[in-house]
């Protein structure tokens, strides 16, 4: 299952299935689970634990050392989960002791060309990655979120559960939860991903719900304290408001308002 031409060091532990292409290096201190491909070109560096049936296509680097002038070389792990796809020359860095020391990538999500992660970047399940999208570093993504083609998030910002982040939008603040942000200066709010909720199988009335949260946040004309008053009498009777409320309290980032 592996290519004449790869390189693999002695200490990568491996399982007896995973598919290895041409020319590929996997480094020292790689742990790649069963029925995952790697393809032609690809470097994989460690501490890197990467789960069961993925594929990361040719050209992708995973595991390389921060993009962070504090890194020193200190001792900073990436951990990929079970059921991933990585497109052509996407990278991932792992984390910096600074940033908790690791970077995390959940289950079944889609990163398309040229995706970049940046260290400590904590991200989800099931997400998708349009091509050419990027976080800096610390940033975190919740389950469901789409990043469009050419979309950012600045470091230490916040997506919440399935937002959608627009084509080319550039995201410098925390978004809550089942929000759309458009592309206008560094992003606005646009409503709610109500296409994306209904294909997930969220009912009308649970849509409709989740609508209302967002006009109390964003429409409505409320102080950020006083919407939050609003948003905790919904939450009573909607476990996704109080999803949207819990998000907003631990945000550091303020929100775009």
């Amino acid at each position: 299952m592996t290519h004449p031409t790869a390189q693999i060091d002695p200490t990568a532990r491996i399982a007896d299935d995973v598919d290895i292409g041409a020319y590929s290096v996997i480094g020292a201190q790689v742990e790649i689970g069963a029925g995952t491909v790697v393809g032609p070109h690809v470097v994989i560096q460690g501490p890197t634990r990467i789960g069961r049936d993925n594929h990361i296509h040719a050209f992708a680097s995973i595991g390389g050392d921060a993009q962070d002038k504090k890194y020193h070389g200190e001792l900073a792990r990436l951990e990929i989960g079970d059921h991933n796809v990585f497109r052509e020359f996407v990278t991932i860095n792992r984390g910096t002791a600074d940033g908790g020391g690791v970077t995390r990538i959940g289950d079944h999500n889609w990163f398309l060309a040229y995706v970049h992660i940046a260290h400590d970047c904590q991200v989800g399940s099931h997400t998708v990655f349009s091509n050419n999208a990027s976080l800096a570093g610390h940033v975190e993504i919740g389950d469901w979120v789409i990043m469009a083609g050419f979309s950012g998030v600045h470091q230490f910002c916040k997506v919440g559960a399935h937002a959608f982040i627009g084509m080319g939008c550039l995201v410098g603040a925390d978004v809550p939860p089942f929000v759309i942000m458009g592309k206008q200066e560094h992003g606005r709010p646009r409503g709610i991903n109500s296409e994306g909720l209904k294909r997930r199988g969220f009912e009308a009335d649970r849509i409709a719900t989740i609508r209302r949260a967002y006009r109390t946040l964003y429409m409505a004309g409320l102080p950020l304290n006083e919407a939050c008053k609003r948003l905790g009498e919904q939450a009573q009777t909607s476990e996704d408001v109080q999803a949207m409320l819990e998000f907003i309290e631990r945000s550091e980032r303020s929100l775009k308002r």
